[in-house]
């Protein structure tokens, strides 16, 4: 099993205004080809507050509607696990993005795949790069 990261979701969803450059449009393949093996079963794990992240992007992007379509999706969908953060595992990230200098989310999805025994990743997000055993996936 996979952590799936709001990168993920978002570069799979958002539509340019215009054609995007060639490194951009990879990045959309590959988020693409990552759902779609979602959509057929392959089961990965995300948290609330990644769910939440994709949420306000897609708001100030898309109709509210279609937004809510699918955040729907991704909450129902069998195989996406999409688990609970607690108030102490924020904090901790918070103390741990601090210490590093990285994101708050980015350390959260880190410590959320340390209690699953995660070590793999899908993500467009190049700071996971930097964070020792894990490794991030762009197809």
């Amino acid at each position: 099993m996979r952590f799936i990261d709001a990168s993920t979701f978002l570069y799979a969803f958002l539509k340019p205004e215009r054609a995007p450059p060639p490194d951009v449009a990879a990045l959309k393949v590959g988020a693409q080809g990552i759902l779609r093996r979602v959509n057929e079963g392959e089961s990965v794990v995300t948290s609330v507050v990644h769910v939440s992240e994709v949420a306000n992007i897609l708001e100030a992007r898309l109709r509210l509607s279609e937004c809510r379509r699918i955040i729907s999706d991704i909450l129902n969908k069998r195989s996406v696990e999409v688990v609970d953060v607690s108030k102490n595992l924020y904090a901790a990230s918070l103390r741990t993005a601090d210490v590093h200098d990285v994101g708050i989310n980015d350390v959260l999805a880190f410590n959320v795949m340390k209690e699953s025994g995660i070590d793999e990743i899908y993500s467009f997000d190049k700071h996971f790069d930097d964070i020792p055993r894990v490794k991030r996936l762009t197809r």
